[in-house]
């Protein structure tokens, strides 16, 4: 069962345009009746949850690129149990991961969540192939892994067997044999800094600079916490899991806080078996 609970007007028109465009392939009697009742007490299909997920159109972005962060917590603001936030996450997080991923042109990961997470290669999905491409998408969304120092295990299949080649963002700073490293494993190596530390802005306009506009960052907190200082985040798809750990588990952004909060505006929120799935963006 997932819910639909409308926020804005915009939200629930999209997601009742998939729900009516569903019913017009299964033959099941014309559009949706209307209301978002209509999306209620039932699974919705992958059209759907990539309608209720679509990017903003360039126009509305305000810039090229659209940075959104993919975030899962617990109740009482754990991003992580026991260094991983699978154990946090859930059947019905996992699709919407699934349908996130498949909307973007590039996932922009930390170094350290790369090793935590043991990430592989972004695979292409049958259910998003034809969407890809009338998008002029590649099958599946680049890697982008952010590390100053290139501390990586380059033989990894993240590096040597992705579908669409990894990239790697550093400083000019970093040592030329990690850099070297990199590409002798088939990455891409994308200077987005000055100093040894990638800048966050720097980051996302470098990306968009290689045609990759519809950004997904999945994470750890301290790149989180970077681009959220840095102002370069513009929206928020975060994971409210009915659970309780306490302990010391970092929160979704770590880092150094910002001088005045970052306002963002709620546009959608589903519900399934407890858990909430909450869209923000920025103010």
């Amino acid at each position: 069962m997932r819910r639909l609970f409308p926020v804005t007007e915009e939200t629930a028109a999209q997601a009742l345009a998939a729900d009516a465009g569903r019913e017009r392939e299964e033959g099941t009697g014309g559009p949706a009746s209307g209301g978002a009742g209509d999306l209620a007490d039932r699974e919705w299909s992958l059209p759907e949850l990539a309608a209720a997920y679509a990017y903003p159109e360039p126009a509305r972005r305000g810039h090229t690129a659209w940075l959104r962060a993919n975030m899962v917590s617990t109740l009482d603001g754990a991003a992580q149990h026991e260094g991983r936030s699978q154990p946090i996450s859930g059947p019905a997080d996992m699709q919407i991961f699934g349908t996130l991923r498949a909307l973007a042109d590039v996932v922009v990961v930390g170094a350290e969540t790369v090793r935590q997470e043991g990430y592989r290669p972004a695979r292409a999905r049958a259910a998003f192939a034809a969407a890809r491409e009338a998008a002029g998408q590649g099958p599946a969304p680049a890697i982008a892994v952010v590390s100053a120092r290139l501390e990586l295990d380059f033989t990894l299949p993240l590096f040597t067997a992705p579908l669409v080649p990894t990239l790697v963002l550093t400083g000019a700073a970093a040592a030329p044999d990690r850099i070297a490293a990199a590409e002798r494993a088939g990455a891409r190596v994308v200077i987005a800094g000055d100093g040894a530390e990638v800048d966050p802005a720097r980051a996302v306009r470098a990306l968009a600079g290689l045609g990759h506009t519809r950004l997904l960052t999945e994470g750890g907190p301290r790149l989180l916490g970077r681009f959220v200082a840095a102002g370069a985040l513009d929206e928020l798809c975060l994971t409210l899991a009915p659970m309780l750990t306490a302990g010391d588990a970092q929160r979704i952004a770590g880092g150094s806080r910002v001088a005045v909060p970052r306002r963002f505006e709620l546009v959608s929120l589903l519900e399934e078996t407890g858990y909430l799935f909450a869209r923000y963006q920025r103010s």
